[in-house]
């Protein structure tokens, strides 16, 4: 899978914590993969690499674990907005790419916002992607922009 994709599949993979408790996320992830397994065979796609699956697990799990500290981000960067009144698609896509900004030293900053818009593009509704890209301008350090 190419970055994009594996950053897609991370995305609907987290997506599932707006409806599950975090405690219910391992059985989630083990319902995730089976999912993508089955889409395969009915799509006649290649099946999904041990190697693919197991980053999308792993960093889906640590974006998790840091939810609460992402959000805390979030609600400080988002002027007039609060994680609790952003759309879902929303708020997943930014919890993503701070992670991805503020803990993954292998993305770099504009990579992490430019394929967050994109997400927003494709997922999210036709201000997404104009809001996503606002509130993480707020995370670029002005000498990486």
């Amino acid at each position: 899978m190419s970055r994009r994709e594996l950053r897609e599949q991370i995305f609907k993979y987290i997506f599932r914590v707006e409806f599950n408790d975090r405690e219910e996320m391992a059985e989630q992830g083990t319902l995730f993969f089976e999912t993508l397994k089955m889409d395969a065979q009915e799509n006649n796609t290649a099946e999904i690499k041990d190697e693919d699956a197991a980053y999308i697990s792993e960093k889906s799990n640590k974006i998790i674990e840091k939810l609460d500290a992402l959000d805390e981000m979030i609600n400080k960067k988002a002027k007039g907005w609060t994680t609790q009144r952003m759309g879902k698609v929303d708020l997943t896509i930014l919890r993503l790419a701070v992670y991805e900004i503020v803990f993954d030293d292998d993305v770099p900053t504009g990579v992490a916002i430019n394929e967050a818009v994109e997400l927003a593009k494709k997922f999210g509704q036709e201000e997404s992607s104009g809001f996503v890209n606002g509130v993480l301008a707020k995370f670029a350090p002005a000498e990486k922009q």
